[in-house]
């Protein structure tokens, strides 16, 4: 069974950004919405677009990084992986998620140049909470311009082996 694929865009961007643009043309299939508000906002708009589905594949940028992996701590038992893009972990929102461990696959993607999201501050909160996590600091800015287009999507996504 194909898992259900998720992209959450940031806080000032949307599904009509660059990622959500590669991602509806690339993979029509997966969920990519709008959100807008403050944090409970956003949090209850995701946790109504994902009610009674499983098998979760959740890729947040920025700011719906922070949104993915809050979601993955409420439940974690309904994710499969999750794929995070220069996430907002350092914020409050994720304070509560620092108390648990969470063992589904994680992948963090951060540019070592950004200066939105502090990187190491990013690396300290994903030490505390994800056991099985693959961090990748790469030569690139917050919105991984350089980076973004050229990962291997098919293999993450788990569209192949």
């Amino acid at each position: 069974m194909e898992p259900t694929r998720v992209f959450i865009h940031g806080l000032e961007s949307s599904s009509r950004g660059t990622k959500g643009t590669f991602f509806r043309q690339r993979y029509p299939e997966m969920i990519i919405e709008d959100y807008s508000g403050f944090f409970p906002e956003r949090m209850e708009k995701l946790e109504g677009l994902l009610a009674g589905k499983t098998d979760l594949v959740l890729v947040g940028s920025s700011y719906g990084g922070l949104m993915a992996a809050v979601y993955a701590c409420r439940h974690e038992e309904r994710v499969r992986k999750l794929i995070l893009l220069a996430a907002a972990l350092h914020l409050e929102e994720f304070q509560a998620c620092r108390e648990t461990k969470l063992t589904v696959p994680v992948v963090l993607i951060h540019g070592r140049n950004d200066l939105v999201v502090p990187l190491e501050a990013v690396r300290a909160a994903a030490a505390e909470v994800f056991i099985d996590q693959r961090f990748e600091a790469v030569e690139d800015d917050h919105f991984l311009h350089e980076t973004f287009a050229v990962l291997d999507w098919d293999l993450l996504l788990g569209k192949r082996a």
